[in-house]
């Protein structure tokens, strides 16, 4: 029998059988709580912008379907296609002059040969490594945590600098088509920015539904745009493009004969270097294959294969099109390459159908190029947590948000992505040299690994896919070395210098977790620290600054710990709130609570109250607990005027032995609406409570109200399943839900596994002595049990039940092969 994933961890679980009907995810249930926390006015606005929470029953219905998946990982790719032709002209135009028009063919033909071993070697990936993560797991798994450290680098360096480069190229295409915009490229891009990544924080399902349109928008004006012009083309009606200021184009150089010998090599070199901008983005799907739908490896493979197929066909039509309409590229990057070939094909200087066609050609444009950074938004986030899982990257970034998205990792490329372009003043050409490096160099120990990988395993087939990954890994690597030789001094220095230095912090951070670990995680400490003596005596000290609300919510918590000795404790640093503390204490009229009054001459508080308890531990028989009372402010302003004394009191007591610190707050100016609440009725209703030899204590209906609740649309149910708030004392009843929580025990105490199983109309306990463990029962977990509800801790349950585990639908599916 299979088991169900554990929902919790950094990797994505396997998703649950689709609900019945339109297919849709259920929508989040109101779950009623036992607790009536208010919401913040800034969570009412995360609710009011991203929409209500995702709940992680929901992460599987957030997989997107081969068309969505599409557009969120290949807009970047795809969006090459709008400016690497350009790209090859900026570096030949100056120095071959006119000649460029001729060589641009050849140079994307042999960019596509890179692309087509490029797809070909990620799908092998894919196959391989179907959990996600790309060139990072590829690296670690065959070559170790360092250099795959390296990997995670130049690639999250990629995201950052493709969020970049989208945004300025999308800037730059708007204003090719609206002048006046040219002098706010940078706020522009700034903006796109923004907007992206505040599309990617309400969801990965919602971002891919509304930048699916774009996608395909572009896509077509591209079909009708190469079908025009292939037409005009064949039928010699196809002009060339008209320079409207030459004093704004490039230099022109001279033809050269000699293009291929001395100084023309270099200059191929490096045109041909400036042409990979076009397969920048071919890693994104393998690094996002949990986000498919299942069989996610198949389909991601599929639509990698989709994706290198428009990327080829759009790359070379628009190439062989400026081959003939020769647009020489401008000093400003606008009007761009391909607006000039659009102006050109749709005759697009008169008004009427071929000027409508133009300005759909750049909208689209600007739309693919705006979204090529939604790739970035898709991947970063995902590849940072799998560094952090892994201690390379701060902790915060494993962790998803409000809608199941990793958040921290959205806002973290988002200001990273606007720093570089202010850097670097939204400019596209100042950008390319920047990014390609990380991106071939993660081509480079993907595929590099990928060969490791099947010479380690020889799994069958692998002759094949080593003759691919090898060839692969060579040619990523000789793309590699001549973009760093070639567009060293235009800037790829910066990478080459940084990339490494950026990987420092990264060990440093790992070294400091690692260490954490070490002290934190040892077994025989944790062991030894769980079978120290305990000490024959509990003292407790409550601190008093002045006799009010906060202090006696301190007396009154440390009173119920019942310590052998409890005290109050002023510190005399001014005798004036001394002498006021006394008096009130005496009229108080406390009858065991006395009043210890320190002094304290220097008012150095916490070594005075170190000083105290080393007082109290000397004779080495003694426990001390020190609470103090904390004022919590709700108001800013608030809590700028008043001091933190009761943290550096704590931070210096907590490093003494067998010296705890309690702080016991009192919150002063809230609102009594944004109070938290407890319904006492709820909390006997959420497990019923048993009494008077088994009258069950609250009716059913009225614990269904109460009871937090589970949604199970996604779950197949017994048609003679009983709902959990009608189950009765003794009664026969088989129950289906979920596994909200167990119970795990020590192993030296009684076995019995205790388990809470929620329904959507509530919770009961399922006990099974004699056991610490189920296979394959874990949070999360479907269950269906059956029979006799009993009584366990006065609580109703249900006693060594039988029980089936609900196989996921899923979890058949076939792994690859």
């Amino acid at each position: 029998m299979k088991t169900e994933d554990d929902l919790g961890g950094a990797e994505e679980p396997a998703a649950p059988p689709a609900p019945k009907g339109n297919g849709s995810a259920p929508s989040p249930k109101a779950h009623t709580h036992l607790v009536d926390l208010p919401e913040s006015r800034t969570y009412r606005f995360k609710n009011k912008v991203l929409g209500p929470p995702l709940h992680n029953d929901q992460l599987a219905h957030e997989r997107l379907g081969k068309p969505t998946a599409l557009a969120v990982f290949a807009s970047d790719n795809l969006s090459s296609s709008a400016y690497a032709t350009e790209e090859i002209l900026r570096v030949l135009i100056p120095v071959v002059g006119i000649a460029a028009f001729a060589k641009v063919v050849p140079l994307t033909v042999a960019m596509l040969v890179v692309l087509a071993f490029l797809i070909l070697s990620y799908r092998q990936t894919i196959k391989a490594y179907p959990s996600a993560g790309g060139a990072y797991i590829v690296t670690k798994d065959n070559f170790g945590r360092g250099p795959a450290q390296v990997a995670g680098v130049s690639l999250l360096t990629d995201y950052v600098l493709t969020a970049s480069v989208s945004a300025a190229a999308g800037a730059a295409a708007l204003a090719s088509a609206y002048k006046p915009a040219e002098h706010y490229v940078l706020p522009i891009a700034i903006f796109f920015v923004l907007l992206i990544g505040g599309g990617n924080l309400k969801g990965v399902k919602e971002s891919g539904k509304a930048f699916a349109v774009p996608t395909y928008f572009f896509v077509a004006n591209m079909a009708v745009l190469l079908g025009i012009g292939l037409y005009r083309y064949v039928s010699g009606t196809l002009e060339k493009a008209v320079v409207e200021h030459p004093d704004e184009l490039l230099a022109i150089g001279a033809e050269d004969t000699a293009l291929l010998w001395g100084a023309g090599l270099f200059v191929i070199l490096h045109a041909f270097a400036s042409g990979g901008a076009a397969v920048t983005g071919v890693e994104a799907i393998s690094n996002g294959v949990p986000a498919f739908k299942e069989p996610s490896w198949k389909n991601a493979r599929t639509t990698l294969v989709i994706m290198g197929s428009l990327l080829g066909v759009m790359f070379l039509g628009l190439s062989l099109l400026s081959s003939v309409v020769e647009p020489f590229p401008y000093k400003e990057g606008t009007p761009t390459v391909i607006s000039q070939v659009g102006t050109a094909v749709f005759s697009a200087d008169s008004s009427g159908i071929g000027h409508v066609m133009f300005l759909s050609l750049q909208l689209g444009t600007m739309l693919i190029l705006v979204l090529a950074a939604n790739t970035s938004f898709a991947d970063f986030p995902r590849l940072a947590s799998f560094q952090a899982s892994d201690n390379f990257m701060p902790r915060q970034l494993t962790k998803r948000g409000h809608r199941l998205v990793y958040s921290n990792g959205i806002i973290t490329l988002a200001a990273a992505a606007i720093v570089v372009l202010i850097f670097t003043g939204a400019k596209v050409e100042k950008l390319i040299p920047l990014y390609a490096i990380g991106v071939f160099l993660g081509f480079t120990l993907s595929q590099a690994g990928m060969t490791k990988h099947h010479l380690r395993l020889k799994e069958q087939g692998w002759r094949a896919g080593l003759a691919i990954n090898g060839v692969g890994a060579c040619l990523s690597f000789t793309v590699l070395c001549i973009f760093t030789y070639t567009k060293f001094l235009d800037g790829a220095w910066i990478i080459v210098v940084f990339m490494p230095l950026l990987t420092i912090p990264l060990f440093r951070l790992n070294k400091q977790y690692e260490e954490e670990r070490d002290q934190l995680a040892s077994g025989e400490t944790t062991q030894v620290a769980l079978q120290q003596k305990i000490l024959d005596r509990h003292n407790v000290i409550v601190l008093i600054d002045q006799l009010d609300m906060a202090g006696a919510r301190a007396i009154q918590y440390a009173r119920t710990l019942v310590p052998d000795e409890l005290r109050a404790v002023h510190f005399d640093m001014d005798p004036l709130r001394s002498k006021e503390l006394t008096e009130g204490w005496v009229n108080l009229g406390f009858s065991r609570l006395s009043l210890d009054v320190i002094d304290c001459p220097d008012r150095r508080l916490e070594r005075a109250v170190a000083e105290l308890v080393a007082r109290e531990l000397i004779d080495g028989n003694t426990e001390v607990t020190v609470l103090m009372p904390r004022r919590k402010y709700s108001r800013f302003w608030a809590r700028l005027v008043h001091d933190n004394t009761a943290d550096k009191i704590a931070e210096t007591l907590s490093s003494i032995p067998h010296c705890n610190v309690t702080i016991v707050p009192f919150h002063i100016g809230a609102k009594a609406e944004m109070t938290p609440t407890i319904r006492p009725a709820a909390v006997a209703e959420l497990v019923g409570d048993v009494t008077d030899h088994g009258a069950k204590k609250t009716k059913g209906k009225a614990k269904a109200k109460a009871a937090q609740t589970i949604d199970t649309s996604d779950m197949q149910l017994p048609s003679d399943r009983t709902q959990i708030s009608a189950a009765t004392h003794r009664q026969q009843v088989k129950l289906a839900g979920k596994v909200f929580s167990v119970r795990v025990q020590p192993w030296s105490g009684t076995p019995a596994l205790e388990l809470t199983l929620l329904d959507e109309t509530g919770a009961i306990v399922i006990v099974f002595f004699g056991r610490r463990s189920l296979a394959g029962v874990s949070v999360g977990t479907r269950l269906v049990v059956e029979g006799v509800v009993g009584e366990h801790r006065g609580k109703l349950a249900m006693l060594n039940p039988a029980y089936e585990i609900q196989v996921d639908p899923h979890d058949l599916e076939p792994a690859p092969s």
